[in-house]
């Protein structure tokens, strides 16, 4: 049986920042170029590998390659018993060695299978190596079931809220702060708003039996010209993170409702960032065997992943990895030997 831990350290150790993730892509387009009957593309720096068995069902597994910066020193992994210590341990490079381990090790799954290992997941969502290979080789990214690595703790996180990012701008009137009664703040102007913001009730839906919270939350205030003027303009930043059962059109009428009785001529309310919600996959016949027979915890994924770019192709797609996320991004992110083979038991009884 492979040394899960090892295989991973070896991915630990070479370096895969954002927008250079390209030694290690090369790296697995070796690896996966020797396993026989494994069709391997290669976009850009991203890389699919499939089974071309004539299966009835496709499964994909699919998994980033970055990594956010090195901090203090973790780009190298240390082993020290069942943990081993260094940067993507847990986000996510335990979970592309479960992925690189199956390929080599199931020739001849049940189902035909596809690996997805893509690029620039930590930044900005406009440079995804997924939304790349969604514009350029959609085909590549079909299947009836889509599973993300993302770390889980070896659960099953189903789909995902989606996320808003709305800029309000309120206005006022400049003058001198000793005479502010010649000007109007606009960033007292905010007060209200905020409170109204803070008030706004927590949505909780369930579906398909997982809870979902809602969240509204002012992220980043920006106001003020000078230590001794009356502002005549502040912008506030709300974030909302919205339940599956809302579209973005939804959502954007949602934050509308608690923004818009504050508004007046000259303010401005400008959605600036957006992206959809995925629906629970928990009741997809494959899914719901292995949460079954390896009794697998099943709980809703609060933040944003890519199962949302799979469940806009049609593609039913959920969280499972080895990973812990609360350590992913801090300095001693780490991943345990439990999980990992937890989480390979599971993907390799899905596939057969």
């Amino acid at each position: 049986m492979t040394d899960l831990l090892a295989l991973t350290a070896e991915l630990v150790d070479v370096p895969s920042e954002s927008f250079a993730e390209g030694a290690l892509v090369g790296w697995l387009e070796t690896e996966l170029r020797s396993v026989d009957g494994l069709e391997v593309t290669r976009v850009g720096d991203n890389l699919v590998a499939r089974t071309t068995l004539g299966r009835d069902q496709r499964v994909v597994l699919a998994g980033h390659t970055d990594t956010v910066p090195e901090a203090e020193g973790n780009g190298v992994a240390r082993i020290e018993g069942d943990t081993l210590w260094g940067l993507g341990a847990a986000d996510m490079k335990s979970g592309l060695a479960v992925m690189l381990d199956l390929a080599r090790t199931v020739p001849e799954p049940a189902v035909d299978v596809t690996y997805v290992f893509y690029a620039r997941e930590e930044v900005a969502a406009e440079h995804s190596g997924l939304a790349e290979l969604v514009r350029e080789r959609p085909d590549l990214l079909a299947g009836d079931l889509a599973i993300l690595g993302e770390g889980t703790r070896a659960g099953v996180e189903a789909g995902c809220q989606g996320t808003l990012r709305v800029e309000v701008r309120l206005a006022g009137v400049r003058s001198h702060s000793a005479r502010p009664w010649m000007g109007r703040n606009a960033i007292h102007r905010l007060g209200p708003l905020l409170d109204a913001v803070a008030a706004v009730p927590e949505r909780r839906p369930v579906l398909a039996g997982c809870e979902f919270r809602e969240a509204l939350q002012a992220v980043k205030v920006e106001g003020g010209v000078a230590g001794n003027v009356v502002p005549d303009l502040a912008v506030l930043t709300l974030n909302h993170r919205f339940a599956p059962d809302r579209s973005i059109e939804e959502a954007v009428a949602h934050v509308r409702s608690v923004v818009d009785p504050f508004l007046e001529d000259g303010d401005g309310f400008e959605v600036v960032d957006a992206a959809p919600a995925a629906a629970p996959a928990v009741e997809h016949p494959l899914l719901a065997r292995i949460i079954a027979d390896h009794g697998l915890e099943v709980r809703s994924k609060l933040g944003w992943t890519d199962v949302a770019r799979f469940a806009a192709l049609g593609v039913p797609a959920v969280n499972i990895g080895p990973g812990d996320p609360t350590l992913a991004h801090t300095v001693d992110e780490r991943v345990e030997r439990a999980p990992l083979e937890a989480c390979h038991a599971a993907l390799a009884a899905l596939i057969g």
